[in-house]
């Protein structure tokens, strides 16, 4: 029955448009994951190779769409494909409706070929794909489709934005869908899309590209790269690469020197955190569960009873602490039972995040061609769900009993007989699996005050060059407790600085978070000092909450508040003779 009314929910869709709303770099900056894939039946499926990459030229700094979006792929789809036209991820993010369309899809075959996009083993094929994209004579081959040309593109002015798009065949229906589509619909169907195609939708497809570092708005990605993902998270932060380019002399894209290592997880010193990966394989033996052991430094962490039904997975995580200084390390991940990893290793970043912070504010600074920057988006994920599996056995009994003859004599000496059953009661269940979901969001705020030895500040006006006091909240709710952090990090950035180059790790004081006692500060108050050349208006400092760790990646919240500056601490002295009595 449920199939049958998803079948016809499916074609009233395509009968009907429907809207919904969404609320809500090259430099190389394209990095891949992802996992095994085993999804097929006759009416869900996805063969390799059925791949390809949309491109839109947008603004550099807004990252506003400046034409419509191609797509290019090697293969030729299905003639009546369902797809929903030439949009791209910036406008979906910005309040752009999903509209079905059957049929009169065009694409672009590339006359270099594109490499394979969406994995089905999880090898990392980024390398591929970068190269790709920052060939110049690929980019010149596809430029009169983007109504463009080479040496406008090339002007610092412009960026590619490219997103990885399949098309697979759901309900027996053939769609296409880069991978923020494929999320928002399968919010649309209840999940469903997931349910029978997660392997493609929420996990190969969006994990086939993600940003290294934050661009256009969008945040470097530090969750998973070989798991499952929620279509939230693929909306807001995957399913996506920028290519930008350089104003030099060779006018070619621009790729940095040292490209960062792939990382799986990136972490902070000093922090618990949790790291996850995908089993599958079979059916696990509930009568023999699989366990799944993570060596860290040295020590075994083993996770038994893990079960999940023939054909389908389970997310398997650990909670661990990291070290207190940076490294990099590597995890081992090993299974015990019926089932495999998706990945048998696991890379993680451990950085210190209390390594930049700002320099000594003096008396006679001066930066007289300073001009405000807006304030970025960092990465912002407030929700996260995942499932377990739980076994249950279904009691089925059978009689496998069989007839016996027995024979009686009567009173008269003659004999008789009589067949008859004899009882054999068997248990013949089999093992039914119940999904058991659990949820986590965070919340948080902050505000910011003039510090309390400014002699001169009102309410929530001061004069630069003196310091300013800051408080965060942080909070969370889940239903497993056990299996999430608390919010364990703050890092504030400042407008004199960009929001970059320098920033403050706070102190976590409670369940809140404060600036660290300021070695400046004639009073060792917690505290920070505007720049006494800060022009007058308001002075806005960017504070992002992380590391609140869930199986299904990290938790975090990008705030902002603000003060404003009339004056500076000069006004405040003033020099003249003494006055003799």
């Amino acid at each position: 029955m449920r199939k049958i009314l998803i079948a016809i929910f499916i074609n009233i869709i395509l009968l009907l448009i429907f809207t919904l709303t969404v609320f809500a770099d090259i430099d190389g900056n394209i990095d891949s994951g992802g996992g095994g894939m085993t999804d097929g039946t006759s009416v869900n499926s996805w063969s390799p190779g059925n791949d390809g990459v949309r491109i839109t030229v947008v603004n550099a700094d807004t990252g506003t769409p400046i034409n419509n979006p191609i797509d290019i792929t090697n293969k030729r789809p299905s003639h009546n494909i369902t797809h929903f036209g030439k949009v791209c991820k910036t406008d979906y993010n910005n309040g752009s409706c999903l509209s079905p369309i059957l049929g009169k899809y065009t694409y672009i075959k590339s006359t270099l070929p594109i490499p394979k996009i969406v994995t089905t083993n999880g090898r990392n094929n980024i390398s591929e794909i970068r190269n790709y994209f920052t060939d110049e004579q690929v980019i010149r081959s596809i430029l009169p489709y983007l109504k463009i040309d080479f040496d406008t593109l090339i002007s610092g002015n412009y960026k590619l934005l490219l997103e990885p798009l399949a098309f697979f065949k759901y309900q027996g229906q053939m769609f296409l869908c880069t991978a923020t589509e494929a999320a928002l619909y399968d919010q649309i169907v209840g999940g469903h899309l997931r349910s029978v195609l997660g392997n493609l939708t929420n996990r190969n497809l969006p994990l086939a590209m993600f940003l290294e570092t934050d661009d256009l708005g969008y945040s470097a990605w530090s969750g998973t790269t070989s798991g499952y993902v929620d279509s939230s998270a693929v909306v807001t932060s995957l399913g996506i690469g920028i290519v930008k380019f350089t104003d030099d002399e060779s006018g070619k894209p621009s790729i940095p020197e040292n490209m960062p290592l792939s990382y799986d997880y990136v972490y902070r010193t000093d922090t618990d955190v949790i790291t996850a990966v995908t089993v599958s394989g079979g059916q696990s033996d509930p009568k023999n569960p699989t366990t799944v052991s993570f060596n860290i430094e040295g020590r075994t962490y083993n996770v038994s009873n893990v079960y999940y039904p023939e054909g389908d997975s389970q997310l398997v995580w650990v909670k661990w602490h990291t070290p207190r200084t940076p490294k990099n390390i590597v995890i081992n991940v090993s299974v015990k039972g019926l089932g495999s990893p998706e990945k048998a290793t696991i890379n993680c970043k451990i950085e210190d995040l209390n390594q930049n912070p700002p320099p000594n504010p003096t008396a006679d600074d001066r930066n007289d061609s300073f001009t405000q920057s807006s304030i970025p988006t960092r990465a912002e994920r407030t929700s996260a769900s995942w499932s377990v599996w739980k076994p249950k056995w279904h009691k089925h009994m059978v009689d496998n009993g069989h007839y016996t003859t027995r024979y009686w004599k009567d009173s008269n000496g003659n004999w008789h007989s009589k067949d008859v059953w004899i009882s054999k009661w068997e248990d013949e269940g089999w093992w039914e699996f119940d999904s058991l979901n659990y949820y986590a969001n965070i919340s948080a705020k902050m505000s910011i005050k003039c510090d309390s030895k400014n002699p001169t500040a009102n309410g929530k006006t001061m004069k630069s060059g003196y310091g300013i006091n800051q408080n965060v909240s942080a909070s969370y709710h889940t239903n497993n407790c056990s299996a999430v952090t608390r919010p364990q990090n703050a890092v504030s950035y400042f407008p004199e600085f960009n929001y970059e180059n320098y920033w403050r790790l706070l102190d976590r004081i409670g369940n809140g978070f404060e600036f660290k006692q300021n070695k400046y500060s004639t009073y060792k108050n917690r505290t920070h000092f505007t720049p006494i050349w800060f022009p007058d208006g308001d002075y806005t400092v960017n504070t992002w909450v992380i590391d609140c760790w869930t199986p299904g990646g990290m938790l975090s919240v990008n705030l902002s508040d603000s003060l404003y500056i009339d004056g500076n601490l000069w006004d405040d002295w003033h020099i003249g003779p003494q006055k003799n009595d």
